[in-house]
């Protein structure tokens, strides 16, 4: 039998709101048993640093209606009936479709999107006042198979100082999962391929230093046991989970901002739904200055200049973008056939 509806007060730029929550006992973490109104109650509750980190971008929400074990979509323009208070700005996508997306101008969206089962939202690294220019370089350190989070906070570090000879202040997060996530907050000078490939620059210097430990291949068959740097995530339309968001895995962890101090003791799986609220009473938000001074690109790019230089090219783009200038083909090392003698 489904739990009645009930109304939650959540604060909004011109006075609280009175927002409906249908079903608020639906268990959307089986494992923890956590509710679909306890996590509209989470977006309250962390709602300055969350919009600070994720609104007013574009965004994609990802949608859960049978809880984490079942099927989940993305939505990413408003749907029919959304409130008047949600916002959406028309972007370009690779290719070359022009389509309204999802903006958070307040944390009354973010309840509304939980109420319809969002759990995981994916914002943009770019404003909704000027969606082709990133105001952010972001890196995944993805670890493979024989390696896990140790191994990508111990490349996370050295990552950092590799950013810095670049002239770019580096912030951690938690993946929510497995990985590590690295956010540099850049002028919007540049558009998506620019910063990609200060992504690839930046990559191929860690590798270099690296080179048993963390890996570039886009091909999961030439990786090894490393850590791979997740280029692609920095092409237009691609996103990852976002500052604060919730993940569904079964124990509702959260994408978390995380310092450099505490980075060497963390436990990505002790940031929840339910623990998080309290880590930002406890201590604030560690990306409370985030975007306070962003960097340039202008050193990155000169790297990318000198790796084309020395013959390194393009690296490959993900399967579903349109062929790109200069790209490697789009088949696996071991199905590439042999070329003729």
């Amino acid at each position: 039998m489904a739990s009645p509806r009930i109304t939650l007060t959540v604060p909004g730029p011109d006075g609280d709101r009175e927002i409906g929550v249908s079903n608020p006992d639906r268990v959307l973490w089986p494992e923890e048993g956590i509710t679909k109104r306890e996590l509209a109650e989470y977006f309250i509750a962390v709602a300055e640093p969350f919009l600070a980190a994720n609104g007013d971008r574009p965004v994609s929400l990802e949608r859960f209606p049978d809880g984490v074990g079942g099927e989940s979509f993305f939505s990413k323009n408003p749907p029919k009936g959304a409130p008047s208070f949600v916002e959406a700005v028309t972007v370009t996508y690779n290719s070359g479709r022009r389509h309204p997306q999802l903006v958070l101008t307040e944390i009354g969206t973010a309840v509304w999107a939980a109420q319809m089962n969002t759990i995981v939202f994916h914002p943009w690294a770019s404003l909704a006042s000027d969606p082709d220019h990133p105001v952010e370089l972001r890196i995944d350190l993805d670890p493979q198979p024989g390696t896990g989070f140790a191994e990508a906070v111990v490349a996370a570090h050295e990552l950092r100082t590799v950013l810095r000879e670049a002239g770019l202040e580096a912030w951690a997060k938690t993946s929510g999962n497995r990985g590590l996530h690295v956010f540099c907050p850049i002028e919007p000078t540049h558009e998506f391929l620019d910063v990609r490939h200060a992504v690839i620059a930046a990559a191929r210097e860690l590798e270099r230093r690296m080179p048993d430990a963390v890996t570039t291949n886009w091909w999961k068959e030439e990786r090894g046991e490393r850590i791979f740097v997740d280029f692609n995530q920095a092409n237009r339309d691609r996103t990852m989970a976002g500052a604060y968001s919730p993940r569904a895995l079964p124990t509702a962890t959260v994408s978390t901002p995380v310092t450099w101090d505490e980075l060497d003791a963390v436990d990505p799986g002790a940031f929840t739904v339910r623990s998080v609220p309290e880590r930002l009473a406890s201590i604030g938000d560690p990306w409370k200055d985030f975007g306070t001074a962003p960097g340039r690109i202008d050193t990155l790019l000169e790297w990318w200049q000198r790796d084309l230089d020395a013959g390194l090219g393009e690296l490959p783009f993900p399967p579903e973008f349109p062929k790109m200038p200069g790209e490697p083909p789009r088949v696996q090392p071991s199905r590439a056939k042999a070329p003729a003698e």
